[in-house]
């Protein structure tokens, strides 16, 4: 194991391109290639921008339907695309001599495709059930962008079904998902304590620790969001949505660019000119 590791580390540094750069427009690590942080920004931002400048701040019944499906959509598919990427890794720093034929193309496809139809049956699901139900009161969502939590509160019926729905379809994407790539990391790192070699650990390292960090931002705050009982703070729940729709995605492309040779390097004369100014 040790010497197919350190013999084949390029591999590793290789790992998620031919199932991300090749198939997957929602998530890259090419920061020059469309990401699943435009799909993000652009369900909720541009709305968010011209409510900020809006005396009335409106969304109509069916945009907010298609926001909460489109948002749900993303966040269902990227539970599992973080799932296939853990896996990817796994592949390439356990099995590296098996990486061109355990993730070959079609089994890229089949990935992708199974991310994308957990995410937008999930969100399908979510969007049926809510938007069902009937609304009498008051009009005024307490949240930065229509989401399914807030929502609930406006209706005029019973939605302990709906909350029971939610915790569910969340533990079977959100938590399978985790579990998932826990496992998948458990095997990497074993493999990586087992390497000898100072060098072969950081480049196992430096192949996982981008992807690992996303991990921890994305289901940090989509498991406070969803997996808790209902919350008696809007700030909180404003507060944790910004996170995962604005910083998060914001954050993520420059995450990724940090394993990028080019990046470092301009990195790394703009902290030795500012050293030589002060």
């Amino acid at each position: 194991m040790i010497s197919i590791c350190e013999g084949n580390s390029g591999c590793a540094h290789r790992t998620g391109r031919s199932l991300i750069a090749r198939l997957n427009v929602l998530w890259t690590e090419d920061p020059e290639a469309f990401s699943k942080e435009i799909c993000y920004i652009s369900i909720n931002i541009p709305k968010m921008l011209a409510n900020s400048l809006a005396k009335q701040k409106t969304i109509s019944f069916h945009g907010c339907m298609v926001q909460v499906y489109t948002f749900g959509l993303c966040g269902g598919t990227e539970c599992y695309v973080l799932a296939a990427m853990a896996y990817d890794r796994y592949v390439a720093i356990c099995q590296p001599l098996l990486y061109s034929v355990m993730m070959r193309r079609t089994v890229n496809i089949r990935l992708i495709v199974g991310s994308y139809l957990v995410g937008s049956t999930n969100s399908l699901i979510h969007t049926v059930i809510t938007f069902t139900l009937p609304f009498c009161g008051p009009t005024r969502i307490n949240h930065i962008f229509c989401d399914i939590p807030p929502i609930l509160q406006l209706a005029c019926a019973d939605t302990r079904m709906n909350q029971i729905v939610i915790f569910v379809t969340s533990v079977c994407v959100v938590v399978v998902s985790f579990i998932f790539i826990v496992i998948s990391y458990s095997y990497i790192i074993a493999a990586i304590i087992s390497l000898y070699s100072t060098s072969g650990r950081k480049k196992a390292f430096s192949t996982c620790s981008s992807h690992f960090t996303v991990v921890t931002i994305f289901y940090g705050s989509v498991m406070f969001m969803y997996l808790k009982p209902e919350s008696s703070s809007p700030s909180q729940d404003r507060l944790v949505a910004v996170m995962y729709t604005v910083i998060a995605p914001l954050l993520n492309p420059f995450i990724y660019s940090l394993r990028n040779n080019d990046v470092k390097r301009a990195l790394n004369k703009i902290y030795h000119k500012l050293k030589l100014r002060s």
